[in-house]
This record gives structure tokens, C-alpha cells and sequence, in this order.
């Protein structure tokens, strides 16, 4: 098992790169973001999303969201115009999930077949470093409907030996999954409420 010590904030350059070569290749990883851990795969690799989807026993009918490193990259899979940057510029990076219409190379695995995606920046040297290259998913790490898990130790447990490398940060120190913010409609629309609130 490849356990990794890293510093969200500082990480250590040759263990991104190992790790960017990990996803490259077809693996899973286990990583912290700004909310809970979660769990990493090429977004474009359908045979890596599908050991996503496995891990969890997350039904292929549920969609999974997506960590992107900037809000440019986030114009490589979804639309964005002058007044949707405008508001994501002000809640990103951060523990918010955007809901956006996405481009047609986003695979239709990824969004469950729906024509929206979930797009995250979150609030982690880490996770932008980690997804600088091609997007990764952000689904938490826990089996499908079940509680939140805050450490690696915890999340193992729960899901055994399944991950390509682990990065263990320690505890997470929020547990609340991010909030999240359709933005496809003439106005945001809050569909979870998580640790923080855009509109305060």
C-alpha cells in the first residue's frame, strides 16, 4: 500500500508528480481536500472512473463531481460566460460545488448522462496541484448514502485496500461536504446546503 505523508498546503513537488503519474496510468487515489477526503481518478479514463463507482457501490445513475485547478480549466469542460466567472471567482478556491453545463468531451459516466456537471476548486495547494493536468474526481470517500469518514485510518477500514496511493493528511478538519450551487438556472440555486454559504 503506498501511504503518502503530505502538507495540503506545501506539498512536496516529486510526490505530486508521482501521484500525477498514478492517475495518468488508470489509478485511484485517496486524497484530503478543503472539506472531507476524496477520491481521485482521470475524469477521462473511463475504466479508472468505473473503479470510482466500484469503490463506493455508487450507482452508475449517480453523477460525481469534479476537481478542476483553476477557473479556466473549468472552461475545458463547461460553459462559462462574463456573469458565471464573475460569481465563481468569488467563492472559489473553496468548499463549494458548482453545477454548470458541460462541454461534450466530459464523459457521459462522469455526469450519469446528464447534460450538467459538478465542478470544484477547493481551498487546497494539494488538490490544485493534483488536478493541473487533467481534472480528477471529488466524490467523498465512503460507501454511497453512508456517514462521512474524516481520517484515512477510518476510510480504509471502511473501504479496505482498494486505492492505487493515500495520501494522509491526518483528520480532516471539516467534515461537511461542500455546498452546492446550480448555476444552469436564471439564478443560483442552493441544492446542499455544506460547512459555508455563498450568498451571506
Amino acid at each position: 500500500m503506498n501511504i503518502m505523508r503530505i502538507e495540503p498546503q506545501n506539498p512536496d513537488r516529486n510526490k505530486i508528480e508521482k501521484l500525477i503519474e498514478i492517475l495518468k496510468n488508470g489509478g485511484v487515489i485517496l486524497y484530503p481536500t478543503d472539506t472531507v477526503y476524496g477520491i481521485g481518478a482521470n475524469i477521462f479514463d473511463e475504466n479508472a472512473v468505473k473503479k470510482v463507482y466500484s469503490i463506493k457501490k455508487r450507482s452508475y445513475a449517480k453523477p460525481l463531481s469534479v476537481c478542476v485547478s483553476n477557473i479556466d480549466e473549468i472552461e475545458k469542460i463547461a460553459y462559462l460566460n462574463s456573469n458565471l466567472r464573475k460569481f465563481i471567482s468569488k467563492i472559489f478556491p473553496g468548499p463549494f460545488t458548482v453545477i454548470l453545463e458541460k462541454k461534450e468531451n466530459v464523459p457521459d459516466i462522469i455526469t450519469a448522462g446528464s447534460k450538467k456537471i459538478g465542478v470544484r476548486i477547493p481551498d487546497s495547494t494539494l488538490c490544485m496541484e493534483l488536478s493541473k493536468e487533467f481534472p480528477i474526481t471529488t466524490t467523498s470517500a465512503n460507501i454511497s448514502g453512508e456517514k462521512i469518514l474524516e481520517s484515512a485510518d477510518h476510510i480504509l477500514r471502511e473501504l479496505g485496500d482498494v486505492f492505487d496511493a493515500i495520501i494522509d493528511a491526518s483528520s480532516v478538519k471539516n467534515i461537511k461536504p461542500s455546498t452546492v450551487v446550480d448555476l444552469t438556472g436564471p439564478k443560483p440555486k442552493i441544492l446542499r446546503k455544506g460547512s459555508e454559504m455563498p450568498f451571506q
